[in-house]
């Protein structure tokens, strides 16, 4: 940040007075420009069929970054809304996907690139289903079918992964950490 977003002068960096992390403050009208992290919402979709077999619902990108990976439903939630409100917005622009049973199911914390994601798993209620404008393909997995080594974001895969531990005892707990984003020299 160069300039206060209220009177367009320059800002410096410093420790408010009360406050122990460096802020933007403006030289001029002295207002403190606090910056917080941001909020990704998405969702975990499974469809169950007649036979109880489940499978996920993965999007193929149609935005960057990683256009052409697979990822599930999600985005930046906006002001406005609830972290669930976003999800279902997410999973409607993604997938034009109606759901059913949401609940909290990953929370991932990515420090270093200021973003907090927030995954619900939830359940398809029918397959009227398709790409939504930031979507290619919108297709249906089981887990062996996955494509593992084109899926967009690490958060994903460990959704995915934590998804199908937990399957295998039907009890699926908030899954809450950490993780250090590594960017590639692609």
């Amino acid at each position: 940040m160069k300039f206060c977003t209220y009177c367009g002068e320059k800002v410096s960096v410093g420790i408010p007075e009360n406050d122990n992390r460096e802020r933007f403050i403006c030289i001029s009208c002295e207002t403190i420009h606090y910056q917080n992290p941001n909020i990704v919402a998405g969702v975990l979709p499974i469809y169950k069929n007649t036979e109880g077999e489940d499978k996920v619902l993965l999007c193929k990108r149609a935005i960057e970054p990683r256009y052409g990976y697979w990822t599930l439903p999600a985005g930046f939630m906006e002001n406005g809304e609830s972290v669930e409100e976003a999800a279902l917005r997410e999973s409607v622009e993604e997938a034009n996907l109606t759901l059913d049973n949401m609940q909290l199911y990953t929370i991932m914390s990515l420090v270093n690139i200021n973003q907090v994601y927030m995954m619900f798993k939830a359940d398809i209620t029918d397959k009227d289903f398709s790409p939504g404008i930031e979507s290619l393909e919108t297709e249906l997995f089981s887990e062996d079918e996955i494509p593992w080594d084109e899926l967009a974001f690490p958060i994903m895969t460990k959704t995915l992964q934590h998804y199908f531990e937990d399957r295998k005892s039907q009890v699926y707990p908030v899954h809450n950490f950490v993780h250090q984003v590594q960017f590639s020299k692609k």
